[in-house]
């Protein structure tokens, strides 16, 4: 793969850096920089072409971290190595976030996500999590995140669930397994081994398919959020 000429590159060099990442994936490329730390990466496949949303520090990205960024923008997936380290060795230039205000909503239309947590916490948790749970916000932009079902934030203890599951074409095993995984995240610490970080460990894993009805919630997800946009992220990797 041809090299950038330059070490490393200022907030001038984007266009730069756009026409180099076009060239490379031979797609026309929709480059945005940002300031959020928690997705540092993120690729989503248009008509267009391929829209990348990556965070600032990467504008100081030597040759080697751009020729994995542009692997990751064709392939989607796989391992990351060279991005991880070098995230590692720029966390100085984060900015700090400031806490975001939660506002808790856990009584959707159709569902309440407070009787389905107190149902699951005492059936597979023996009532030992104290965790806030709310519907997230609806946005503009909220189609985007179709493929996000639900989220756990350690900072605020808080589960938020996507709102475009409080629905009737949605059945109560579904919502109940999307809960249930939260808290799974509430309960369950990360796991380190040889220095990688393992959000879904052997026991998460395992303890999510205790799930009464994990099957037919499997079955669900895939047959109705399979042909959603992709959104890829490398998220929580600091």
């Amino acid at each position: 793969m041809k090299q950038l000429d330059l070490p490393f590159l200022l907030e001038h060099d984007v266009t730069h850096l756009k026409n180099y990442f076009q060239k490379e994936v031979n797609k026309p490329v929709l480059l945005t920089f940002t300031d959020n730390a928690t997705s540092m990466i993120s690729v989503r496949e248009k008509q267009s072409g391929i829209s990348v949303r990556l965070h600032r520090i990467f504008l100081k990205a030597d040759n080697e971290v751009l020729d994995e960024i542009v692997r990751f923008i064709k392939k989607k997936r796989g391992k990351t190595p060279v991005i991880k380290q070098f995230i590692r060795q720029n966390q100085s230039f984060l900015k700090e976030r400031k806490p975001r205000t939660t506002t808790i909503n856990p009584s959707g239309k159709l569902y309440n996500l407070t009787d389905i947590f107190n149902s699951l916490n005492s059936e597979y948790f023996n009532n030992s999590l104290s965790v806030l749970i709310t519907w997230g916000k609806r946005s503009p932009r909220y189609a985007v995140k179709k493929r996000t079902l639900g989220n756990y934030q350690k900072k605020t203890n808080t589960i938020r669930i996507n709102p475009i599951l409080d629905s009737r074409k949605v059945p109560q095993c579904a919502i109940e397994f999307i809960v249930y995984h939260e808290m799974l995240h509430a309960a369950i610490d990360i796991v380190v081994k040889n220095g990688r970080r393992r959000i879904h460990s052997k026991e998460f894993k395992n303890r999510e398919r205790k799930y009464r009805n994990y099957h037919q919630a499997i079955e669900w997800e895939k047959r109705n959020f399979r042909t959603y946009p992709i959104v890829q992220t490398l998220e929580s990797i600091i």
